[in-house]
């Protein structure tokens, strides 16, 4: 009889989600910040992520944990889960979610629809009319897409049919996919940011992409271009990003995520020109459909482990990706 601690952020309805077509399994659920010693203590198998991920560090009976993230950084830091656990994350279930809202920040910074919503904000009309506000449009634009997992193949399904150019950079080069027009890795971005209108970044957060986009790396890009990370916060060199649109050396940037979260009230991003900033909700349950993929992941997997099955999204420690 495995012993199963569920702390996703589920209601009592999703349980039968969980359980379904499960046997042998004895259930127990908790928020995922109210987890307790004896609960850990307890469980054989973790479905959700923990909080803070340092807690799970003087267990290591725990043979799989399943996290609700797509980002598995901090469970994969030395200590945290013992090298004998089985780690995978949810990869696929928000991609939806987080490309719909990576192309919704795009479509507002094109059409300045921040300007506009300020302007709003203080009863002012007439500045509307003092010259043109220039925009631009999706069509014939190049788009250049960091990080070619779910998320950045569906935002590239999405930017190609309003008539875009793709352009996609992945780690490895491989066939080229569907809705990408030319591929890259990683290795050849520098060649080919300068060409990108858009830039919409997916990263995970590792050892390799830490500050990725750095003060060089912007140095780069186009006036102007329009950044959009809605990966992980430590890719981006959040000081290099507001210098650069505060120099006007890009034009615009839309940041779902930062290094330092939340983000604090004092820090130099809430002001700098041209920043959009939405506090890591691309991601989250808002979409309706989201929570039920999660469940269904987490029960697919759940049975596959117990009948020594291959499991989805097994995640490599050294790389803190999917295998």
């Amino acid at each position: 009889m495995k012993k199963v601690l569920v702390v996703l952020p589920i209601q009592e309805k999703h349980h039968s989600i969980i359980e379904n077509n499960i046997d042998n399994c004895e259930f127990r659920y908790n928020n995922q910040r109210n987890v307790t010693e004896e609960e850990l203590e307890w469980a054989d198998i973790i479905l959700g992520n923990v909080l803070p991920p340092e807690m799970l560090g003087k267990y290591k009976h725990f043979e799989y944990i399943a996290l609700e993230s797509a980002g598995a950084d901090a469970y994969v830091k030395p200590g945290v889960i013992s090298g004998n656990t089985v780690l995978t994350n949810a990869t696929g279930v928000y991609s939806q979610a987080v490309a719909e809202h990576g192309l919704a920040m795009t479509l507002a910074l094109m059409k300045n629809l921040p300007f506009y919503r300020d302007k709003q904000s203080d009863h002012d009309w007439l500045s509307f009319d003092k010259g043109v506000i220039p925009c631009s449009s999706p069509i014939g634009a190049t788009v250049l897409v960091v990080g070619l997992g779910d998320i950045g193949l569906y935002y590239a399904k999405l930017i190609k049919s309003l008539g875009a150019y793709v352009i996609g950079i992945k780690r490895r080069k491989t066939e080229c996919p569907e809705f990408v027009d030319e591929l890259y890795t990683t290795e050849e971005i520098d060649n080919i940011i300068p060409r990108a209108d858009i830039i919409f970044s997916v990263l995970p957060g590792t050892k390799a992409t830490y500050h990725f986009y750095d003060k060089n790396l912007f140095s780069k890009m186009k006036k102007s271009a329009i950044f959009i990370n809605c990966g992980r916060g430590a890719s981006v060199d959040t000081e290099a990003l507001c210098e650069a649109l505060e120099n006007k050396i890009i034009f615009a940037a839309g940041c779902d995520v930062f290094e330092n979260e939340p983000l604090p009230e004092t820090d130099r991003a809430w002001n700098t020109r041209n920043m959009f900033i939405t506090p890591h909700r691309a991601g989250f349950f808002d979409l309706p459909g989201t929570i039920e993929k999660l469940c269904t992941l987490s029960n697919k997997n759940l049975k596959s482990w117990l009948e020594g099955k291959d499991l989805i999204n097994i995640v490599d420690f050294e790389t803190g990706y999917k295998k």
